[in-house]
């Protein structure tokens, strides 16, 4: 598969090669390695095709393939011995580096003889002899054999350790991480940590490492005690490694990790994430490394009898945990076997076998946001959106009449008990009961079929459930049930009325709604007319029924007119309640009437009915109603700016609901709302786990959509609290969903969580991944034409990125993308911002040679902000005129233009008036004063009337209270005065 144009000169092929080093290791930049070699031998010079041969061996090294690595490497060593004069000081560094490289290749071989992988070693140390070279790079890979065998390591590992480092010693990170595994192979795990803390500290760093470390020292800090230690590098630790065929042996540690700390259903999701390991690894020693961990898994899922859960594995046929364990044990026994039988130790199989043994260090550590549970992983796993009553009776006849008990009386039990019966049913051999009290068999099907339809509309699917109390309605009229049939329609008319209108305008939807529900209010009052034989159970539905329609047209029209109505039909039913003793509709009945007050800005009344209705729940019941009633009234409280009463109607909710199927006090909604009133207290790590627990919820409840939005703002909060590592897990974890890799849901809320994800990988710094997906979205972004302005702000933030890359040429282009969505879709901040930074960063970079692209740029921000001014567009932060003043002055500073930059920041100020009681505006004020003063003192050398400024501003700042703004202003003024 070809992936480059064929070089038709060296300087081509030299600009290929830089090319291809910046592409990430894989296939893809192996092949184009492969074929940028032959094309460098087609030249007469032979330094390209050193320089291909180099690219080729790194492609290889890092690529999981040690078997290719020594040819190549032999190659170079042909030439340099042939044309050593070929080889400037840079390539022969390289060259003598590499015999490493080989050396650790030959070791990852089985096949390869010791006496060869030694005979290599002489090779290497009489070559450093000949060269003058110090021997410790040598002695490194001496003790990197004897562990790998398993003899005489200590020796080994002395006439190393104890030597000193040279330039050609491998970095200082991996070093560490040789000496710490020694120390944790003689079971030492506090030695082993102090080893590796320069590494997992940050200090040291490579290639490979800290992800390598990482993956050993997690289960030494498990260890010892360490678990906020070992949770924190995991989540780091794994992002570094993830479907790397080079660093598959510490994919199996993580994997092996999740299985020891009870996140069985992580590891299984890792080894999803992770499948294309099976294939890509060619590196015997790392495949050892990487179905151990693998097996470590899959033997702790079974061991749980979780055994027949599907696992990803080799490519080709489905696989089970069982079947795959089975398939793994195989090869990796074999692998094992082979190692061992040509180092003629038992190290490898013992090694594994004691990997194997390890029992569980912890019975549950919440490693991510979304901790789940094998159950939930489950292929066929029913939603758990209902608690198995304790009051489903065993005998048929009186399961079918207790669930039709509950139902006339709203209990959610009722669900638990139309859940058995929908399984005995659809059983083979079902047989009906002949009892005159349970009915025919069409009756049963028409109540599990209204249960179906409820379900449907809880999850807000109307057209679903319109269908199909529609379908029980025709089977309730067979089964000769009038009253039962007229409330199917009666609840198919309602269904139907809240199916979303095709209109996109808002208003043109909101009137398309409000007419089907009026539609359906009368068609509802003349099924109630015109029925007879009602019970009054069923009576009182059908009040229900009339109330709830006209409740959800006021709630659309927010039209004053529509209340009384509301009201009438809430009166109707509560009078018919009282008559009848019906507790849970005259509860239906307090809830309505609250939410028509409420909705109507009568807080007060609304706050007296919510009471009176919690009061009368504790008293009298039905005690299912008082989560929700509490529910309403946190809402209220909320409304009327008492937080924390808001918080604890909704704790004691909570309480109360766990006593309750999930779905029947919508528990979720509880979390959400709790979260809401959480984040306005001030308590957002509270709100997280409220957050995530309701997207749980939804999720168990089959609401995706629901619980993917939830999932998103949990994100969001996670990424804002700083918890960089916790919102990226989240979100991979999210995005690796069956149904969002298929293209399944919604893209515009996939696109969101990639944003966020995005923005998270920016803010731990690892910018070329962020950078990659920001560009991804920008592309795919420019097709939304019926939301250009979220296209605007994802090319900004893209053109920024670039920038700070260095890629200024694409950044203009993203820039530019962003300038023409802007121009049909305006987004005045956005846009600015992104032309300021570009500006910033041309010249912070490129110094006096970026002023003249910085100056373009700021042209269009320029014209940007004249753009604002004419639509009269009020920027909710700063001015963008006095932004832009000020960011000409700092461009015009760092490209050592000063008389223009203090002339940009006095226009600034000037634009920016007195500094007032506002923080945010005194603080860009007094910055503003301090560059200036820099500018002019420092820079231009007029120390006099930047005291003078700085005199003046200060005592302005500090009368409003503004002392820590005028801070560095005071400090500048004493630096000025210092050197004067």
């Amino acid at each position: 598969m070809p992936t480059a144009p064929h070089p038709q000169n060296t300087d081509e092929l030299f600009r290929a090669l830089q090319e291809n080093n910046r592409r990430p290791y894989g296939r893809s930049r192996t092949v184009t390695a492969e074929e940028l070699t032959e094309a460098a031998e087609q030249f007469a010079e032979p330094v390209p095709l050193v320089h291909a041969l180099i690219e080729l061996q790194e492609a290889y090294a890092y690529g999981s393939e040690p078997r290719k690595s020594p040819v190549v490497f032999a190659r170079l060593l042909a030439l340099f011995d042939e044309q050593p004069d070929i080889f400037d000081e840079r390539l022969r560094h390289t060259l003598f580096w590499r015999f490493k490289w080989v050396a650790n290749a030959l070791v990852a071989l089985p096949e390869m003889p010791l006496t060869s992988v030694r005979q290599w070693l002489t090779e290497m140390r009489d070559r450093y002899e000949k060269a003058g070279l110090e021997l410790q790079p040598y002695y490194g890979q001496a003790y990197r054999l004897a562990a790998h065998t398993g003899e005489d390591s200590a020796l080994a590992f002395e006439l190393w350790a104890g030597r000193p480092r040279t330039r050609l010693s491998d970095c200082e990170a991996c070093e560490i991480c040789e000496r710490a595994l020694y120390h944790l192979a003689a079971d030492d795990d506090e030695r082993a940590l102090r080893a590796w803390e320069p590494v997992l500290d940050g200090k040291e760093s490579c290639q490979e490492e800290p992800a390598r470390s990482v993956s050993h020292a997690l289960l030494p800090l498990l260890r010892t005690g360490r678990t906020d230690e070992a949770r924190a590098l995991h989540l780091t630790g794994y992002r570094a490694c993830r479907r790397n065929p080079s660093m598959s042996g510490e994919v199996g540690r993580h994997l092996e990790f999740c299985a020891l700390t009870g996140n069985e259903a992580r590891g299984l999701e890792l080894l999803a994430e992770n499948r294309n390991l099976f294939d890509d690894v060619d590196s015997p020693q790392d495949l050892l490394a990487f179905l151990t961990g693998v097996e470590v898994l899959l033997r702790r899922v079974e061991s749980l009898g979780h055994g027949e859960l599907p696992a990803a594995g080799y490519p080709g046929r489905t696989w089970t945990v069982a079947a795959l364990r089975a398939e793994v044990r195989g090869r990796a026994d074999d692998l094992a076997a082979r190692f061992d039988a040509r180092n003629g130790t038992t190290a490898h199989s013992d090694r594994r076998r004691a990997r194997l043994d390890r029992g569980p260090l912890l019975e549950a550590l919440e490693l991510t946001l979304r901790s789940r549970a094998l159950d939930d992983v489950a292929p066929a796993a029913v939603p758990a959106t209902a608690r198995t009553a304790p009051s489903v009776p065993e005998e048929l006849p009186e399961l079918i009449t207790r669930a039709r008990a509950l139902d006339e009386q709203g209990h959610p039990d009722a669900t638990a008990c139309c859940a058995r019966l929908r399984v005995l049913v659809a059983a083979p051999g079902y047989v009906h009961p002949d009892d005159p009290a349970v009915g025919p068999l069409v009756r049963l099907r028409a109540d599990l079929l209204a249960d179906e339809a409820n379900s449907a509309g809880d999850k807000d699917e109307f057209a679903v459930a319109a269908a199909l109390h529609e379908e029980a309605a025709v089977l309730y009229d067979d089964a000769m049930e009038p009253g039962h049939a007229a409330l199917a329609r009666a609840r198919a008319l309602l269904a139907g009325a809240q199916v979303g209108p095709e209109s996109t305008d808002s208003s043109d939807a909101a009137e398309a709604t409000t007419a089907a529900l009026s539609n359906a209010y009368a068609a509802i009052v003349r099924l109630h007319e015109e029925v007879s034989g009602l019970a009054p159970y069923q009576e009182a539905q059908l009040l229900r029924l009339r109330a709830t329609v006209l409740g959800l047209r006021f709630h659309t029209t927010r039209d004053e007119e529509q209340a009384a109505p509301v009201h009438a039909e809430v009166d109707l039913l509560s009078e018919f309640a009282v008559r009848h003793n019906f507790a849970g509709q005259l509860s239906g009945a307090g809830l309505l009437r609250t939410s028509t007050y409420a909705l109507s800005g009568n807080l007060s009344a609304a706050g007296t009915e919510i009471d009176a209705l919690r009061d009368r729940l504790r008293a009298d019941g039905p005690a299912w109603h008082l989560p929700r009633t509490l529910g309403l009234r946190a809402r209220i409280q909320f409304a009327l700016k008492n937080a924390e009463a808001a918080h604890a109607d909704l704790a004691e909710a909570l309480q109360l609901a766990a006593e309750w199927p999930a779905d029947a006090v919508d528990t979720a909604r509880l979390h959400d709302e709790l979260a809401e009133v959480c984040m306005h207290l001030g308590r957002p790590d509270e709100a997280l786990r409220h957050l995530t627990r309701s997207a749980e919820l939804a999720l168990r409840h089959g609401s995706r959509t629901d619980a993917f939005c939830t999932y998103s703002s949990a994100a969001q909060v996670s990424l804002d609290l700083g918890r960089v590592e916790d919102c990226i897990a989240l979100l991979d974890s999210l995005l690796a969903e069956p149904d969002v890799t298929a293209g399944e849901l919604d893209d515009r809320l996939v696109a969101q969580l990639r944003l966020t994800r995005a923005r998270a990988l920016r803010a731990g710094d690892d910018l070329k991944a962020a950078t990659a997906e920001f560009a991804a979205l920008a592309a795919e972004s420019a097709d939304w034409d019926d939301d250009l302005g979220s296209h605007v702000g994802i090319a900004a933030e893209t053109a920024v990125l670039l920038a700070q890359s260095g890629e200024f040429e694409r950044a203009r282009q993203a820039a530019d993308q962003a300038l023409a969505a802007h121009a049909r879709a305006p987004r005045y901040e956005h846009l600015s911002f992104c032309l300021r930074e570009l500006a910033r960063l041309h010249v912070q970079q490129q110094g006096s040679e970026g002023l003249a692209d910085a100056l373009t740029v700021l042209a269009d921000a320029g014209r940007v902000a004249d753009q604002a001014r004419a639509a009269e567009y009020e920027s909710h932060n700063r001015s963008l005129d006095s932004a832009l003043a000020y960011e000409y002055g700092r461009v015009n500073a760092y490209a050592g233009t000063y008389e223009a930059a203090l002339a940009a920041l006095d226009k600034a100020l000037t634009l920016l008036g007195e500094p007032g009681p506002d923080k945010d505006r005194a603080d860009e004020w007094a910055e503003c004063v301090r560059l200036a003063a820099v500018v002019e003192g420092i820079y231009l050398k007029h120390p006099t009337l930047a005291l003078t400024r700085l005199n003046e501003a200060v005592p302005r700042l500090t009368a409003l209270g503004h002392t820590e703004e005028a801070r560095p202003l005071t400090s500048l003024a004493a630096q000025l005065r210092d050197e004067g």
